[in-house]
């Protein structure tokens, strides 16, 4: 059986995708990969997910250069997800999110609010231009 058989995709042929900063195991971002994505990922070895929002592949860094380097992927228990463990290339240290910080997950709740705990480490208008 093909390794992309084992996959559970959803019912629009989607995997959820978790990326993990291999060494500090920082939560970098959460997407979205078809079967193309996929294996394109593992083929190159840089991660390639599924932008929902333009119905396309998106190497990740095609844009900003902050490309993901692929160490490793997991599938979990259930075959449902998967999770990416990546070098984060491009800015040191590196930036995984749209908004220039290192992670996605920038807000945490505190006292009934959603507090920004990390900083803006490149403007994204210098990033995306």
């Amino acid at each position: 059986m093909n390794w992309l058989d084992q996959v559970k995709w959803d019912e629009q042929g989607l995997v959820p995708v978790i990326a993990q900063e291999v060494g500090s195991n920082d939560v970098l971002m959460f997407a979205f990969m078809n079967r193309e994505a996929l294996g394109q990922t593992a083929e190159l070895g840089e991660a390639v997910y599924w932008s929902r929002s333009r119905q396309r592949l998106w190497h990740k860094g095609e844009e900003s250069g902050h490309i993901q380097k692929v160490h490793e992927m997991r599938l979990d228990c259930d075959a449902d997800v998967i999770l990416l463990k990546v070098e984060q290339v491009g800015h040191q240290p590196g930036i995984a999110c749209h908004t220039g910080r290192h992670s996605c997950f920038f807000r945490r709740l505190q006292d009934g609010q959603w507090e920004t705990v990390e900083p803006v480490l490149k403007d994204p208008e210098r990033i995306y231009k």
